[in-house]
C-alpha cells in the first residue's frame, strides 16, 4: 500500500508492505538506486546509514511491547531521504506513523506549521514522534514494574518469578533492539551534516538525545527490575527455609515418638509397663512427655 502526502514543495510517500509494481515506481519517480530500491521489498536484519550522491538510506528497528500488531517484538523502518522528499517504508501497521500522518496532512491542508524547507525536517519530526511511541512503551513496563512490588511483598513470590522473567525478556528484547541505534544515529549524524548542511546539525542531535532519553529510561528501569528480582527471590528463599525447618522439627519430633511406639509393639515375651493396669496411658503419657521437652529445647534454642 502506497499513501503520498505534499506540504508546500515536499513530499512524503509512505510504503507498507510494498510490492514490485510500488517500488518501481517510487524508484523511477526519484532516481533510487537500484539496489537501495530492491533493499525496499524484503525486511532487513541490521540497522544501517548509507550516503549517496542525493539522497540518505536510513534503516532502524524499533522495539514493540504493547502496540505490536504481528506478534514480533521489533518494526523496521527503512527511510529514504532527499532534499525535497522522503520515503518511507515499513512491513507492517506502525501506530506513531499512522497518527503523524494525519496531523502531517492536517497542517499541508491548512497550511499551519513551519516544517522547514527540505525533507530532512520532516524525518526529524517522524523520528522524533518514534522515540515519544518508544517512551510510551517503557511507560506501559513501569506501569507493570509498580503492580509488582505490592504483590511482591505481599505474599505472593511465587506468582511473581513468572511476571518478573517476562518483563525482563521485555526489556532485554527492547534493550537489543535500540542498542544499534547509537552508532547508526552518530553516522546519521554525519551524513546528514554533510548533506544537509550545518543548520541541520542541531536538529540532528536532537534525534540522537531523544535515543540518550529512552535508552536511559531503559537502563533505570533494567535497574529496577533486578533489583525487585533480587528482593522476590530472597523472600522466596526466606519462605522456602521455613518450610523447610518446619518439616524438619516435625520430622525430628516424629521420630522418637515413633521409636517407642515400634519398641513397645515388638513382638517379645517381655516388655516394660506393657501388661500393667494402664498400659495404654502410661506410653502415651511418656510420647506426650518427650514431646514437650524436644518442644521446650527447640523454644529455648530458639529454633522455633
Amino acid at each position: 500500500m502506497i499513501s503520498r502526502y505534499t506540504y508546500k514543495n515536499l513530499i512524503w510517500v509512505d510504503l507498507e508492505s510494498p510490492t514490485q509494481e510500488e517500488v518501481r515506481g517510487v524508484m523511477n519517480e526519484f532516481g533510487i538506486h537500484p539496489l537501495t530500491a530492491n533493499e525496499l521489498l524484503i525486511p532487513t536484519l541490521r540497522p544501517k546509514v548509507d550516503l549517496y550522491s542525493d539522497f540518505i538510506y536510513l534503516i532502524l528497528h524499533f522495539p514493540t511491547i504493547s502496540h505490536n500488531h504481528n506478534g514480533k517484538a521489533e518494526q523496521e523502518i527503512d527511510f529514504i531521504v532527499g532534499k525535497k522528499f522522503l520515503i518511507t517504508t515499513h512491513y507492517d501497521l506502525i501506530d506513531s506513523l499512522h497518527e503523524f500522518s494525519k496531523v502531517f496532512e492536517v497542517n499541508s491542508i491548512l497550511e499551519r506549521s513551519n516544517i522547514g524547507d527540505h525533507a530532512g525536517y520532516i524525518l526529524f519530526y517522524i523520528l522524533k514522534e518514534l522515540y515519544k511511541r518508544l517512551d510510551s512503551e517503557l511507560s506501559y513496563t513501569q506501569h507493570n514494574l509498580a503492580e509488582m512490588e505490592p504483590n511482591i511483598f505481599g505474599g505472593k513470590e511465587r506468582t511473581m518469578v513468572t511476571s518478573i522473567s517476562r518483563l525482563s525478556r521485555n526489556l532485554l528484547n527492547f534493550r537489543e533492539t535500540i542498542l544499534p541505534h547509537k552508532e547508526v544515529l552518530e553516522s546519521f549524524e554525519l551524513a546528514g551534516t554533510r548533506f544537509f548542511g550545518q543548520d541541520f546539525v542541531y536538529y540532528l542531535r536532537n534525534i540522537t538525545g531523544e535515543y540518550f532519553k529512552v535508552s536511559s529510561a531503559l537502563e533505570g528501569q533494567r535497574e529496577t527490575l533486578l533489583e525487585l528480582r533480587n528482593t522476590n527471590d530472597s523472600l522466596l528463599t526466606t519462605k522456602t527455609n521455613d518450610i523447610m525447618k518446619t518439616i524438619a522439627i516435625i520430622s525430628f519430633v516424629t521420630f522418637p515418638l515413633s521409636l517407642i511406639a515400634a519398641i513397645f509393639g515388638m513382638n517379645t515375651h517381655i516388655l516394660p509397663i506393657v501388661g500393667t493396669p494402664g498400659d495404654f496411658w502410661i506410653i502415651i503419657g511418656i510420647m506426650v512427655t518427650i514431646t514437650l521437652l524436644i518442644f521446650v529445647f527447640f523454644k529455648m534454642k530458639k529454633w522455633i
